[in-house]
């Protein structure tokens, strides 16, 4: 029989297999195998030798009988028909059932996934995985019911509208075609960096109205968040403000030199004139940044959510930059509202670079003590280390939106651009799924990664020709006024913005701790030739990356996806597929990016040694954090960490506890519930009378107010401090 078998399988190898997307793959009868042992288990339970020789012999027969009918290629559907032959005649009756009814499921999901009527049912059920897909959406208002319906139409028709092989690969769960609510539907762009100075310094236009350039710094912000909430209507990203106290600063000398004329008219003394001016001007900075930080906070997109907007600050110099970045801590410190709510947007983002303000004799150095003690009451600001983030971009800039950075470039006069670039989409590899499918074979493993590259790779161009369709009157304050750097006229290619590697397309990633558990086992962050394997996965991505930017002359970037949703989607779909895996799909969420195992607890120092070799091959997109406990009674326990993560990594985070009761006065970390969060010392979990914020990804979010789904919730509830004060306190800062 052995050999029969081995006959079977050399003359087995001339026959491709043609899916039902169009691909061709080799014909591998240990599918077969897998596929009866599956609907056997269903059926039968556990399995006796009788039955795994049954199966055997089975697979032996369909692989004999392809071999007969078949001499080069064969239709996946007419190799599942002999399978349902094999079985009914060997009388295995239950066990063909069970693969007749998998097969129809699978029929139907397939259906299901592009029928109208189907996913609109799901919306108007309320089903979690659409309602709380993003966790910045209200689903109760009307905007955001609205933009959820036409988001549930637009991805209905944009898989149909998609490669086959990318829209089946899709819904399957081997990748991931980011936000299908919106592109390919419409051909919209993704994350960007606003390019505010072009736009404010000459003048733009919203609807009927064509704005001037302001000559105030409270003109300047109320214009900015015009911008950004059109900016946020048209694309479907989040949207940054890079360096925002240097680009303000011009405008806050305009009040200066105002309040200075002012005071000449009644005050002799020059010094005594100055002072009046600074000092008014100081106060006028103040209102403006928290009039900003208001407005960004009460905006609504046309997609029913606050705007995902990041501030860029920390590198200017002079007595106006520093007040503009002290002012911005300092609002954000007091909160929102008379309760003093911690506001989620605008996220923060502040630059620390040597010489500037990293150490105590540095210029700018009590601007950074701010930040720190910032950090420590609300989470933010996230800090950027300027060193580092140019090594491995090629350039200083804020992220786009909350971790998708660009790589340096320069424009046809040899001029550094950051502001004006956007990225055009993501695309996301499921990889703890291909360790699964290569149990433990390492080769296998590559070569499925590089089958699921070959898709990805489809699913960006696609992307990239998509966006490419757009006409600059679809998006005026995208391509007409400014916000994308250049102002393209009517009919003009939206390519000119894109095109020479202005802008980006990413390929992402998830659950690196899981591809190494699947072959290391769970406490593989300890094992070099572990660390090594992972390392060099992330690397296989960017390699393929650079070779189509090669290809097509397009910036293809590796990007650490934040997997908000994806983190259960994936999981879900692998539970379903292979079951419960223990520290792989057991535990009901897959691990962000390239970041340890969230249940672990190695200290800062250890989780950022750990993770700091991943961003080389992922500069398209990522962000490090660390867990604290209550740091308010010891903000340089978190300057010790930021300056040891320096000249390490480029983009850090801080995730501590800072839940407020404001029915019992409780503040500190909220118990995680099946429902969410609730107060220890009363049980309060009303989002009326509490505020409970947590880092749902990149950015903050509030999930008693806007729930988020349930493999994200079960992740943060996992998160194990990564370092304890104990009776200690000086530990961390020893370090």
């Amino acid at each position: 029989m052995l050999e029969t078998r081995t006959d079977q399988t050399d003359a087995l190898k001339a026959i491709q297999v043609i899916k039902r997307d169009g691909r061709i793959v080799s014909f591998d009868p240990e599918k077969i195998t897998n596929a009866i042992r599956k609907s056997a288990v269903a059926t039968t339970g556990e399995l006796s030798p009788i039955d795994y020789h049954e199966i055997e012999e089975l697979t032996g027969m369909i692989t004999g009988e392809i071999k007969e009918r078949f001499e080069k290629n064969v239709k996946i559907y007419e190799i599942q028909n002999i399978v349902e032959h094999k079985l009914l005649e060997n009388h295995q009756y239950d066990w063909a059932k069970d693969y007749i009814n998998y097969r129809t499921q699978k029929d139907f999901e397939r259906n299901q996934a592009t029928d109208i009527n189907f996913t609109i049912q799901k919306l108007l059920h309320k089903d979690a995985t659409v309602v709380n897909e993003n966790a910045n959406k209200d689903s109760e208002v009307f905007n955001t019911q609205r933009d959820l319906t036409a988001g549930t139409v637009a991805k209905a028709i944009g898989l149909k509208m998609l490669p086959p092989k990318v829209a089946n690969a899709h819904l399957k769960g081997d990748i991931h075609w980011h936000d299908l609510d919106y592109q390919p539907y419409s051909p919209m762009t993704n994350c960007c960096l606003i390019d505010f100075k072009e736009m404010l310094n000459h003048g733009f236009k919203i609807g009927n109205a064509e704005v001037e350039p302001p000559h105030s710094i409270q003109t300047a912000t109320a214009q900015m968040s015009q911008i950004i909430a059109n900016v946020a209507s048209s694309q479907y990203g989040g949207c940054s403000a890079d360096r925002v106290d240097e680009l303000l600063a011009p405008f806050a000398q305009k009040n200066y030199d105002k309040h200075l004329k002012d005071a000449k008219e009644w005050i002799d003394d020059p010094e005594k004139q100055a002072a009046f001016a600074k000092s008014k001007t100081k106060k006028d900075i103040y209102d403006a940044m928290q009039a900003l930080e208001y407005e960004i906070n009460t905006l609504y997109s046309s997609q029913g959510q606050t705007p995902f907007t990041t501030l860029g600050f920390g590198l200017g110099t002079n007595w106006m930059e520093k007040e503009i970045q002290k002012s911005i801590l300092k609002i954000r410190i007091q909160g929102l509202g008379k309760e003093h709510r911690t506001a989620i947007f605008p996220k923060l983002v502040f630059s620390i670079k040597r010489g500037l303000n990293l150490n105590p004799e540095d210029p700018n150095y009590d601007v950074k003590q701010l930040a720190v003690d910032c950090a420590t009451k609300r989470m933010y600001p996230d800090v950027l280390m300027y060193d580092k983030l140019v090594e491995l971009t090629g350039s200083f800039k804020a992220p786009m939106g909350c971790r998708s950075f660009l790589q340096g470039w320069k424009d046809e006069h040899g001029q550094e651009v950051n502001s004006g670039r956007m990225n055009l989409g993501v695309v996301t590899v499921n990889l703890p799924r291909i360790a699964l499918e290569a149990q433990g074979n390492q080769d296998k493993f590559w070569d499925i990664l590089q089958a699921r590259l070959d898709i990805c790779k489809e699913a960006l161009v696609f992307k990239l020709n998509r966006a490419k369709q757009a006409l600059p009157e679809n998006a005026p304050i995208l391509y007409q006024y400014g916000a994308f750097g250049k102002r393209l006229e009517r009919g003009e290619s939206v390519d000119e913005l894109f095109k020479n590697k202005r802008a980006t397309v990413s390929l992402g990633y998830i659950g690196l701790y899981e591809v190494g558990t699947a072959f290391f086992g769970p406490e593989w962050e300890h094992n070099a030739t572990a660390k090594a394997f992972t390392v060099d996965v992330v690397k296989a991505l960017y390699n393929a990356c650079q070779d189509w930017g090669e290809e097509y002359g397009y910036h293809f970037s590796v990007y650490a996806t934040p997997s908000e949703s994806l983190t259960d989607t994936f999981c879900r779909a692998d539970e379903k597929k292979f079951g419960e895996i223990k520290d792989i799909t057991d535990k009901e969420y897959y691990t962000n990016s390239f970041h340890y195992d969230v249940r672990k607890a190695p200290t800062p120092f250890e989780k950022i040694d750990f993770e700091k070799d991943y961003p080389k091959y992922s500069a398209g997109g990522f962000i490090h954090y660390c867990e604290y406990p209550n740091l308010k009674q010891n903000p340089k326990a978190l300057e010790a960490v930021w300056d040891y993560a320096y000249d390490k990594i480029g983009y850090l985070g801080t995730n501590t506890p800072i839940d407020q009761c404001f029915k019992c006065g409780y503040k500190g970390e909220f118990k995680p519930t099946e429902k969410g969060f609730e107060c220890p010392e009363c049980g309060n979990h009303d989002p009326a009378t509490c505020d409970v914020v947590k880092r749902t990804c990149g950015y903050l979010g509030n999930p008693n107010q806007r729930p988020m789904v349930h493999g994200r919730h079960v992740e943060i509830a996992s998160r194990v401090k990564h370092m304890s004060l104990g009776n200690d306190q000086n530990t961390v800062a020893r370090q």
